[in-house]
């Protein structure tokens, strides 16, 4: 099968593989930080956004993805994440790593302004291509998990569920989460049908998102 008839949804075809490790082998930069949805950029490239429980690991994703050890900041303090940042990926796509929902270290009011602004970006943003909707590998959906799902499929935004820390349970138990989730997925509007387990410490998994985001960049 020569490049052009690589399916995008073969994740582990050596072309799609190579796309992805092209793109995140090009500079990733920090953008800006954004409070509020008036204060996002124009829309000019696509966005795929990192979206999950506090303490989930979104930035330690980010991170492995890009293959920068510092460039999306990382605390074991959950609710760390207090704004929209953008991080620009060699001019062809746009991370966003969002502020953790549920359970937040930090006054309700402001807490209930990160949940608003991730529901309000979610339900707006045009060139927002797809969420990568991340769930820890321990715990599987909870019910926070399952309201954002169920937004994104009211909002007819697409998005893949990413299990992250895959590496702290074993393989049983994780083929299990794996199987649970995807049955879950089949029933809720928007949910790409492949499950992406990954581990930021690890490695596993980071390949094969990179070739699922590659497929939703900017062309080269």
């Amino acid at each position: 099968m020569d490049v052009a008839a690589a399916s995008p949804d073969d994740l582990d075809h050596p072309a799609n593989l190579e796309a992805g490790r092209r793109l995140f082998a090009q500079p990733c930069e920090f953008g800006l930080g954004v409070t509020e949805l008036a204060q996002l950029p124009p829309a000019d490239l696509p966005e795929v956004a990192f979206a999950g429980r506090s303490n989930v690991g979104k930035s330690s994703l980010i991170n492995a993805l890009t293959g920068r050890h510092h460039l999306a900041r990382t605390s074991n303090t959950p609710g760390r994440t207090q704004q929209i940042n953008l991080f620009d990926l060699g001019g062809r796509l746009v991370l966003a790593d969002l502020p953790g929902y549920g359970y937040a270290r930090a006054p309700k009011d402001a807490a209930a302004g990160w949940q608003r602004l991730v529901r309000d970006y979610l339900r707006g943003r045009s060139v927002l291509q797809r969420v990568c909707l991340l769930i820890d590998a321990r715990h599987g959906a909870k019910a926070s998990d399952r309201e954002i799902m169920g937004l994104l499929g009211e909002s007819a935004v697409a998005f893949q569920a990413v299990l992250t820390k895959s590496d702290l349970v074993g393989a049983g138990e994780l083929a299990d989460t794996i199987a649970q989730l995807q049955r879950e997925l089949e029933r809720t509007p928007g949910a790409h049908p492949e499950v992406i387990a990954t581990s930021a410490r690890a490695g596993a998994g980071i390949e094969r998102l990179r070739a699922a985001l590659a497929a939703l960049a900017e062309a080269e």
